[in-house]
């Protein structure tokens, strides 16, 4: 008997361009390939799960897990304005029908970042036609798509561009602090791993900062504009409320086609902990990250919360790492503790019901992911026995794969890949964690 009753879904996260492979349309596709570009390198086929889900699919439901979150990727459904590919709407109800089939309730995540490069061409992600134009994309998937599903998420992290604005002013201050110190040589590195450990997503800062010029001169030629406004660019006040437009005009135009759906949004959180000295700051960050949203998410019919870690906050603002704390490879303190905390301070604020649809660690040592998932459900099972509806766990990530700027480097998944072959190995976390249903 594992840790959950029948009906709470059990499974695992992936994102359309992280694993699916040649998502040539998309704007990340044309980042990676820039010669000034801030990725270590390019996704190419990622690990060819736009071929092989089938068999990914299977190996979660012989593992025991009941629940896939995935991605529709728009770059492949509009490649271009006002064009729709049937062939790769057939492909997505292939793989919602295989979901079916082998006993997995699909969780279907309709922007996981990535966005149609003719988007970006046109303002993408600050300009208010990108509401109308999202809304119209979800309309025709779940026109198309909509009976295969049950729980749909309209955005990824929806306040990811206000994390990456605020990590760019962090950056930036440090290094102007170690310069100050005489530490110039020394100033871009140090800066950049102890700010990146703050936001969660895979950034490269140092290599981002270093080519801003020359990248802002290409930008220009490849996109219209030195600062093309991607989903993760930081984003402006404006912006970020215009990311919660569009999901509000989605749900709406979601809900006009199958009002049954459950329609939610995801957020990034942290747990975010304040020193003496440091509660105003905290309430301030925790406000930013989260109360802010609330206009916009309080009628939805569920919550998308992702946390990895947690923030320390002093009269100063994010504090450093402590200092005996042992970090995964994404500079992240391993603090599996911090998930109940966020779903517990979530739930104060909104009532309804709350699925993790990430919380993970990039490690290469497998029995540390194993522990990490057990202190980390624990923590979910005892919000539960409080009464907190939290109706899912969706474990970051089900495979090893492309994570963004820091390309292949980083281990998050239950299943290893071996892209020279694509030979999946299941590791004993992928097992550990089905048998807690």
């Amino acid at each position: 008997m594992g840790k959950f009753g029948n009906g709470f879904l059990m499974g695992a996260a992936t994102a359309a361009h992280q694993v699916e492979g040649n998502n040539k349309n998309s704007d990340y596709w044309t980042m990676e390939h820039m010669k000034y570009t801030s990725f270590a390198e390019p996704s190419l086929d990622a690990v060819d799960h736009y071929n092989r889900y089938e068999e990914d699919i299977k190996m979660m439901a012989e593992a025991g897990l009941n629940a896939y979150r995935f991605s529709i990727e728009w770059a492949r459904i509009e490649p271009r304005k006002g064009e729709f590919d049937e062939n790769e709407v057939e492909h997505y109800r292939k793989v919602l029908e295989c979901c079916k089939n082998h006993g997995i309730e699909p969780v279907v995540t309709l922007l996981h970042f990535t966005s149609p490069k003719w988007l970006i061409d046109e303002g993408g992600w600050e300009n208010e036609e990108t509401i109308g134009l999202f809304a119209n994309y979800c309309k025709y998937v779940v026109e198309k798509l909509g009976s295969y599903m049950h729980y749909v998420c309209t955005i990824n992290e929806a306040n990811m561009g206000l994390q990456i604005a605020a990590i760019s002013a962090r950056y930036q201050a440090q290094m102007m602090a170690k310069m100050q110190q005489g530490a110039a040589s020394s100033a871009g590195e140090e800066a950049a791993k102890s700010t990146e450990g703050t936001v969660q997503v895979g950034l490269n800062m140092q290599k981002m900062m270093e080519n801003m010029q020359k990248q802002a001169q290409e930008n220009t030629e490849v996109f219209g504009t030195a600062t093309p406004q991607v989903f993760v660019s930081g984003r402006t006040p404006e912006g970020d409320i215009l990311v919660m437009k569009a999901h509000q005009a989605a749900k709406k135009a979601i809900k006009e086609i199958h009002p049954e759906l459950q329609v939610g949004v995801t957020l990034s959180l942290h747990d975010i902990q304040a020193k003496e000295g440091g509660e105003k700051r905290a309430e301030e960050e925790w406000n930013e990250e989260f109360l802010h949203y609330l206009p916009y998410i309080k009628e939805d019919d569920f919550f998308g919360l992702q946390n990895y870690t947690r923030s320390i906050i002093d009269e100063n603002g994010i504090c450093a790492t402590p200092e005996n704390a042992k970090l995964t490879q994404m500079d992240y303190e391993i603090y599996p503790q911090a998930l109940e905390a966020c779903i517990r301070r979530v739930y104060k604020e909104l009532k309804m019901p709350i699925m993790v649809t990430e919380n993970g660690i990039a490690v290469d040592d497998d029995t540390v992911r194993v522990d990490f998932i057990n202190k980390a459900t624990d923590g979910v099972a005892n919000c539960i026995a409080d009464g907190i509806p939290v109706t899912g766990y969706m474990y970051w990530s089900l495979m090893d794969n492309f994570e963004w700027q820091k390309g292949y480097s980083m281990t998050f998944g239950l299943i290893a890949v071996d892209r020279t072959t694509q030979k999946r190995t299941a590791k004993p976390s992928l097992k550990y964690l089905g048998s807690l249903l």
